[in-house]
């Protein structure tokens, strides 16, 4: 469906532009985004490595397992349908705890498992309360260190690239909040019982 829309958009550009004459503009502003692209590209390539080196560095050194184990009794109370020991808890855990850490790639492959464990619970063609807490918590996507964010900043030469850390973190804390006691309210909806 994404793919439909950027094709929209995109033919809906080039056919204004020839509409208005103005097809040379068009033709340079595809060529300058496709080298800003590359250009931005290749500057994430080394902040990417390096925080991808240190969540595998917090891996092996049992930082994640810590995480894991705050995170754990949290996770249980806001997904009292799961069973405790379940996979989807773990996968769910790792997903939130790369999200934390600022590595959203990193984070997409356990989010992706975390849904198909909760799928496996589901057994029907609408979603849970569970995948609808999990997407709340995973949308809302509290990070303590947004270091591929910081990366990008840092690559289109900002002076400062963390000083919007402080303020991510307490808006993603509220989206999160608000999430939460959102989905949680509808759970207990008559509208939306399971």
């Amino acid at each position: 469906m994404i793919n439909y829309i950027w094709i929209f958009m995109i033919g809906t550009g080039v056919i204004v532009g020839m509409i208005n004459g103005r097809m040379g503009e068009v033709s340079k502003a595809i060529i300058d985004s496709s080298e800003s692209a590359v250009t931005i590209s290749i500057g994430l390539v080394g902040i990417m490595s390096l925080w991808l080196g240190i969540m595998q560095i917090a891996e092996k050194s049992g930082l994640m397992d810590a995480l894991a184990k705050v995170l754990k009794p949290v996770i249980v109370k806001l997904f009292p349908e799961i069973p405790k020991d379940h996979p989807a808890i773990g996968a769910m855990i790792m997903n939130i705890s790369a999200n934390m850490l600022g590595l959203g790639n990193a984070a997409t492959p356990f989010g992706i498992k975390a849904m198909e464990y909760l799928q496996e619970l589901n057994k029907k063609d609408v979603a849970s309360n569970s995948m609808c807490t999990f997407l709340v918590i995973n949308t809302a996507s509290v990070q303590l260190l947004p270091a591929v964010m910081i990366g990008l900043r840092a690559s289109l030469g900002a002076k400062n690239p963390a000083d919007f850390v402080l303020a991510g973190l307490l808006s993603s804390i509220t989206a999160l909040t608000v999430g939460l006691v959102v989905v949680k309210s509808l759970e207990k909806s008559s509208l939306f019982k399971e």
